[in-house]
């Protein structure tokens, strides 16, 4: 066991929490050493800490507890926490997943030590450089020593950036580990439905949350009074767990929403996945959505005009709308009677084992050539 790497995962928000508890699980299962360094970039408990708990995975051994800010303090106060622990716990590899502060912080950091860095879902590209997400993604790949893309189209995004192709590897997407692992559980331990008296297979689902969609008065108004024209076209119930952003955008704004949307609080992981599979119908403008309702079978519509999952359009899963309230409308229509025979294309549910297994087999080497 000595001569495996130690492996050091930062993460900050809950879709981090959730697409990398696989390799955590994955490493407690074989004693690989590894290190979990929460940045405390989703500082509400709803939203952060207890997703440890629900998804059975121990408390981080760093909580850096950085909080809210603006993209650049934010991001500079985690460079700088992170380089401390990182100097302190000395890992061999860092591991980030994604596009948010805590993935850049975590790049920028370990790139100036003698570390190796892994990017977990490479190579997505939305092609807007106006999203933070976008450039923060972008950054983070020219930076990695290993880049983990879930899908050959990531795969081809990288190569076309210079990227040299020792340095990729396609291991499917987290995602379908994290679905595939959690969705019975799902299934069997959670009373949403309920507790919110609601008809499984006959309710929509809604998420909004990103800043450009709900920072933005007039966009996030259409986004709702689409909603509702959804609500009213197919009559089904539109169900949106609120995040606290868009929550607050409502009262600043003095939005109203609609009838047929019924706001409810935000949702544990379980929950929100046994919403997700029982949805006859996904409204989002959340990338990871975009997946999980592709793996599950739920036609999904996207409120966005771009989209770094292509995956999902490609193989008919979803379609991209906007937040004009005829466009949703359309999208829905068109999306309702869809039949779920798409296949998934982000893999089979072993990408923790096969990002895990390429650091174990290049440490080895060094080791054997050293």
């Amino acid at each position: 066991m000595a001569d495996q790497p130690e492996i050091a995962i930062v993460l900050g928000t809950r879709p981090e929490i959730i697409k990398l508890a696989p390799i955590i699980r994955h490493c407690r299962e074989r004693s690989i050493p590894h290190t979990v360094i929460h940045t405390g970039q989703h500082y509400s408990d709803s939203l952060n800490d207890v997703f440890f708990a629900e998804l059975g995975l121990p408390e981080p051994e760093y909580e850096l507890e950085v909080g809210s800010a603006s993209h650049g303090k934010q991001t500079g106060e985690m460079i700088v926490e992170i380089e401390d622990v990182l100097l302190e716990a000395e890992p061999a590899t860092v591991l980030v997943q994604g596009d948010t502060n805590s993935v850049l912080a975590g790049a920028i950091a370990t790139s100036k030590l003698s570390i190796d860095l892994g990017h977990v879902e490479s190579g997505l590209r939305s092609h807007d450089r106006t999203m933070p997400e976008e450039r923060n993604r972008v950054l983070t790949d020219h930076a990695s020593d290993y880049l983990f893309a879930p899908t050959d189209q990531s795969r081809r995004a990288l190569r076309e950036e210079g990227i040299p192709d020792e340095r990729i590897h396609v291991t499917g997407n987290t995602v379908v580990d994290a679905v595939e692992q959690n969705r019975t559980l799902a299934a069997e331990r959670s009373s949403v439905f309920d507790d919110y008296d609601i008809s499984r297979g006959e309710f929509c689902l809604l998420t909004a949350h990103r800043a450009e969609t709900v920072d933005d008065e007039d966009r996030f108004a259409s986004l709702l009074r689409g909603a509702g024209r959804v609500a009213d076209a197919l009559a089904r119930e539109i169900v949106y767990p609120i995040h606290p952003r868009a929550a607050n955008a409502v009262d600043e704004f003095d939005l109203v929403i609609p009838d047929g949307v019924r706001t409810i609080e935000p949702q544990q992981y379980l929950d929100f996945l046994a919403l997700e599979s029982e949805a006859t119908l996904v409204l989002t403008d959340s990338g990871g959505v975009q997946e999980e309702a592709c793996i599950l079978g739920v036609p999904c519509v996207t409120l966005r005009e771009n989209t770094e999952r292509p995956e999902t359009l490609a193989v008919d899963a979803n379609v991209l709308v906007g937040t004009e309230p005829d466009a949703i409308h359309e999208g829905a229509v068109e999306m309702i009677d869809r039949t779920p025979a798409w296949p998934n294309p982000f893999g089979d549910g072993e990408a923790a084992e096969r990002i895990v297994d390429a650091i174990l087999r290049d440490e080895d080497r060094m080791t054997v050539t050293g």
